[in-house]
């Protein structure tokens, strides 16, 4: 299946890579900061499934309040 860019031009595989790499590092920047505050491994793994959720949520709740 063919995936395209928002002007409709086509993409590669490079357009997968960088997605996965995204949700990589969604999932290793939640991690360790539900590590960092709660010093909790279950909340880490939640955190973690999340991702970008919880990073997200976690830098409005904490850092622009």
């Amino acid at each position: 299946m063919r995936t395209f860019d928002k002007e409709g031009e086509a993409m590669g595989d490079g357009g997968r890579q960088v997605v996965k790499a995204g949700i990589s590092f969604g999932s290793a920047l939640a991690i360790v900061i539900s590590w960092t505050a709660n010093k909790s491994l279950l909340w880490a793994i939640v955190h973690g499934l999340l991702s970008w959720l919880y990073v997200v949520y976690y830098a409005l709740r904490y850092h622009f309040h």
